[in-house]
C-alpha cells in the first residue's frame, strides 16, 4: 500500500515536473490536437474563450482557444505557456485582439501583461491549477 502512493506520487510528480520545464513541448501538442478540440466549445463555456489575432510576422488569422475571466475594465486571460506564446506577443504587438466567449464577441484593447504570484485575479480553483503548472502570468485586456 505504501509502495503504490509512493509510485502515485512520483508520477504525480514527475507530470508537473515535465508541464513546468516542457511547457513549449506541451504547447505544440496542444497546438495540434488540443486546441481544435477545445475550439469547438471554448467560445460558449464560462472560463473560455476564443481569441482572434492576428499573426504579426506571417498576417494569417489565428483563433486560438484560452482561459478567460471577466475583470473590471475588461478581461484577463491566463497564460499558462508564459508571455512567450506567439499570440500574446501578436496581441501585444496589434494593441488588441477579438475575443468570443459565452457567445459574445469582444473588441479588446490595451493588452497588458502582468506577473502575479498570488494568482489574485483568478476564481480558487484555476488558482490551484495555475500554481501546479507555474503559470504566473496574465494579460489583461480593455473592452474598446
Amino acid at each position: 500500500m505504501i509502495a503504490a502512493t509512493i509510485i502515485i506520487i512520483a508520477i504525480a510528480a514527475t507530470g508537473v515536473l515535465l508541464m513546468r520545464f516542457r511547457k513549449r513541448w506541451l504547447a505544440k501538442i496542444n497546438i495540434a490536437f488540443t486546441n481544435r478540440i477545445t475550439s469547438l466549445f471554448a467560445g460558449w463555456f464560462p472560463g473560455f474563450g476564443i481569441l482572434t489575432h492576428v499573426g504579426r510576422k506571417s498576417g494569417k488569422v489565428y483563433r486560438t482557444p484560452v482561459n478567460v475571466f471577466r475583470a473590471s475594465n475588461g478581461f484577463i486571460i491566463a497564460l499558462t505557456y508564459s508571455s512567450q506564446s506567439e499570440w500574446v506577443k501578436n496581441v501585444l504587438l496589434a494593441g488588441g485582439c477579438e475575443l468570443k466567449t459565452r457567445g459574445k464577441k469582444y473588441q479588446l484593447s490595451a493588452p497588458k501583461v502582468v506577473r502575479d504570484s498570488t494568482r489574485r485575479q483568478f476564481p480558487f480553483p484555476v488558482r490551484i491549477v495555475l500554481n501546479v503548472v507555474g503559470a504566473d502570468e496574465y494579460m489583461e485586456l480593455s473592452i474598446r
